[in-house]
């Protein structure tokens, strides 16, 4: 079968692929190469709960000023278009896919995205997107919590230095100045804050499949994961 051929099947297949894990341990260059190769949409969770969080410091409001951003919701709508090779973030109809990627955003996003309230609007948002399935969800609750049901899950892990040693390339790149040091505390914060959090903890699904990416290349992490999810569509077929 041509590859073609290939994503047009599996396309029809339209599968759920949850990948799950902590910040900076590859989860969305591998999601957004898994879905190019199996020819499904792309959805970043991480960039829906950071464009709700550039909004409530943009108005002002403190990260967790909980009855503020209850109401703040009711007016903000965040939309996610895969267009020209990338996903756009869109914050009430304005790209904000680079203000969103912030160091003042990475350092209050968790705050804001553990109230129940945001998760509730923002949960509900996501299970629209893949009720009818092709897709490929990142974040850290998506086999848990978001899509349970998933047929293909994954949880990826990479060690705190692998981890802020990508966050610093990612910032150089766009000209930002960074301190590995603080990102590793600011990465051990984050991984604290979101295994801890009473809300949609983040937290590996029983029956995902554990990636370590620390050594991995992201061609070799998108192909242990393509690879997990032809076995899975075969193994469907013949059943």
């Amino acid at each position: 079968m041509t590859e073609s051929g290939r994503k047009t099947s599996e396309a029809g297949r339209r599968l759920v692929i949850a990948i799950d894990g902590p910040a900076a341990s590859g989860k969305s260059t591998t999601a957004k190469l898994v879905a190019e190769r199996l020819g499904y949409m792309h959805v970043d969770t991480g960039a829906m709960y950071r464009a709700i969080t550039l909004k409530v410091l943009r108005s002002g409001l403190a990260p967790d000023d909980r009855n503020s951003i209850t109401r703040l919701l009711e007016t903000t709508r965040v939309q996610l278009r895969n267009e020209g090779g990338g996903l756009h973030v869109l914050l009430d109809g304005r790209d904000v896919s680079e203000e969103i990627r912030s160091p003042e955003i990475t350092r209050a996003v968790s705050a804001v995205s553990g109230l129940p309230e945001v998760r509730q609007v923002m949960v509900r948002e996501q299970r629209a997107l893949g009720e009818r399935g092709g897709i490929v969800l990142e974040g850290r609750d998506i086999g848990t919590v978001v899509f349970p049901q998933a047929e293909c899950k994954f949880f990826l892990i990479a060690g705190i230095g692998a981890r802020a040693e990508r966050r610093l390339k990612e910032l150089r790149a766009k000209g930002v100045a960074a301190d590995l040091e603080e990102l590793q505390k600011e990465i051990a914060d984050r991984d604290r804050c979101d295994s801890t959090r009473a809300v949609s903890p983040l937290r590996k699904a029983a029956d995902a499949v554990e990636i370590d990416t620390s050594d991995m290349t992201i061609e070799q992490q998108v192909d242990a994961v393509v690879r997990t999810v032809r076995e899975r569509l075969e193994h469907v077929r013949g059943s």
